[in-house]
């Protein structure tokens, strides 16, 4: 049962959160990564795509908390269905944010697939479905995105109450989140991960592969 939902749009410190939330015992912790590592998970999304209507606690089967996309895409469904779970926005300058998500995930979503692996090409369908044509309405030109990017924000700041969401910057480190989930602070540096450049070269890498 999900402990913790993380509602924020990709590129503003999911994964980062993700290491900690599992550093902090909230794992395993769900992100769009589980459907390279678990290719089931594929289906099971592929399902929510075409249904509108899953079964979250199969979806969530093993998991203790969600981040990042395709879960952030339903966070008013998911937030509905575990009322006890506590709510994480995470947040970042709007142009940062697109500047960031241009030169990572929606090249991702550009990308020639020629010969990749049937999980691969299915996992990008996935986003497709979801996220550029569900969150994004098939447009990923910057006015459009950053207003759909604030718009996300404002509507979760206006229907999660204060006390259940915490609004959160990987800048901030571990001391509110901890404060938040009431775990204690662990003695090293809050997780730095998934920068533009380690996407990059995993986008690359798994084409190449592909590719070969």
């Amino acid at each position: 049962m999900l402990q913790v939902i993380g509602v924020g749009f990709g590129r503003t410190g999911t994964l980062s959160l993700r290491t900690a939330l599992e550093r902090l015992g909230f794992g395993p912790c769900h992100h769009m990564k589980a459907l390279f590592e678990d290719p089931a998970q594929i289906g099971l999304w592929q399902e929510v795509a075409e249904t509108g209507t899953p079964d979250w606690d199969r979806v969530y089967d093993g998991y203790r908390a969600t981040v990042d996309w395709p879960g952030a895409a339903y966070w008013r469904e998911l937030t509905r269905h575990y009322p006890e779970a506590k709510v994480i926005l995470t947040v970042r300058d709007p142009e940062r944010w697109f500047q960031s998500a241009r030169d990572t995930i929606f090249q991702s979503h550009r990308a020639k697939f020629d010969g990749a692996p049937p999980e691969l090409v299915a996992m990008r369908d996935v986003a497709r479905r979801i996220v550029w044509e569900g969150v994004l309405g098939g447009r990923t030109e910057e006015d459009h995105a950053i207003r759909t990017f604030n718009e996300h924000n404002e509507a979760v700041r206006r229907e999660i109450p204060t006390g259940r969401l915490l609004e959160f910057e990987a800048a901030h480190g571990w001391e509110p989140l901890c404060a938040f989930l009431g775990v204690p602070v662990p003695d090293e540096p809050y997780p730095r991960t998934n920068d533009r450049a380690e996407f990059t070269a995993t986008l690359e890498e798994r084409l190449g592969n592909a590719a070969s």
